[in-house]
């Protein structure tokens, strides 16, 4: 992946500003956003980077390797996370704009223009923003987001893997596999499970 499509941004904006968010959709474990941005004209043809790729679609040694790559050649990056009480209070959607706002005001600078992954974005700041479906597999910036966001939700549940190691949050990472969901029928939720995701398979409603 290129910085191609920042290019015509960087024309006239500086501080350019990739967001993406990691764990929407698992059971257990926080919603995790992470922003990004590169210096002005940033290419990564010669480097590393150039693997950049949506995060889902890269395996965890790659992931590991390419966040730091990123840390290393960003001009700003943060993240942010909302926790399992504060999803069941406000709702997952709201939660997930949350952590990508609180992303963007941890930045050591405040960008110009935000590109957002998706295609639904509320902003708290006066900034404007863009977003843009499968921006993790199109945009090097929000693809930078991506990988940040999921290797440090990774990194959450594998240590909350070692609190409550019955549920094999090592494995799935709070995603409603078929481990887990028996897991959470064998020993019930834990103090990270989220209470307003219900399951069907366990007759929730």
């Amino acid at each position: 992946m290129n910085t191609d499509y920042e290019y015509p941004f960087w024309r006239n904006t500086e501080l350019l500003c990739g967001i993406d968010e990691a764990g929407r959709g698992p059971l257990a474990g926080p919603v995790v956003a992470a922003a990004v941005v590169f210096p002005r004209w940033f290419t990564p043809e010669t480097d590393r980077l150039s693997l950049l790729n949506d995060s889902k679609k890269l395996s965890p040694g790659l992931r590991s390797e390419l966040a730091s790559s990123i840390k290393a050649a960003a001009l700003h990056w943060a993240t942010a996370l909302i926790e399992p009480e504060t999803i069941d209070r406000i709702n997952i959607f709201q939660a997930t704009m949350l952590a990508m706002n609180n992303a963007v005001t941890s930045l050591s600078e405040t960008p110009e223009l935000l590109l957002v992954d998706g295609n639904r974005f509320r902003p708290l700041l006066p900034i404007p923003y863009e977003t843009i479906v499968k921006g993790d597999a199109k945009v090097f910036s929000i693809a930078a987001a991506s990988v940040l966001a999921k290797t440090c939700r990774d990194t959450i549940m594998k240590e909350y893997a070692l609190l409550y190691p019955q549920y094999g949050f090592e494995h799935h990472f709070g995603y409603p596999t078929g481990e887990h969901i028996r897991a959470v029928a064998q020993y019930g939720r834990s103090p990270i499970h989220r209470k307003s995701f219900k399951l069907k398979q366990l007759g929730e409603k």
